[in-house]
């Protein structure tokens, strides 16, 4: 079950679990799409995998308990913001390999 980590990792806008700007790589770092694109440039700093949008989780118990309020956002804030030179050294020996075959 995805966490839906409340602010984004690096600048640590809040990120409610209906944001549609909200970005996850596969090992749910969450970020907001506008420090995704323009500090990651689409390279997450802890994994080096890709982002992709976040699921929006229903609010509304359409079928079998499977909404918000029967599996609540996670309320734990993990801020870390990126340094912007690491990052950039990091990002330079993955850029040029698409996310998919990172």
């Amino acid at each position: 079950m995805l966490q839906l980590r409340p602010t984004c990792e690096h600048c640590n806008k809040a990120l409610p679990p209906q944001a549609t700007d909200a970005r996850i790589c596969s090992f749910e770092c969450t970020f907001c799409a506008h420090c995704v694109d323009t500090v990651l440039g689409n390279i997450c700093p802890n994994c080096g995998g890709g982002f992709a949008p976040r699921p929006i989780r229903p609010t509304h118990n359409w079928k079998g308990d499977n909404f918000l309020g029967k599996h609540p956002a996670s309320g734990v804030v993990k801020h870390r913001p990126v340094d912007a030179a690491a990052h950039a050294a990091f990002a330079a020996a993955v850029e040029e390999v698409p996310p998919s075959q990172r």
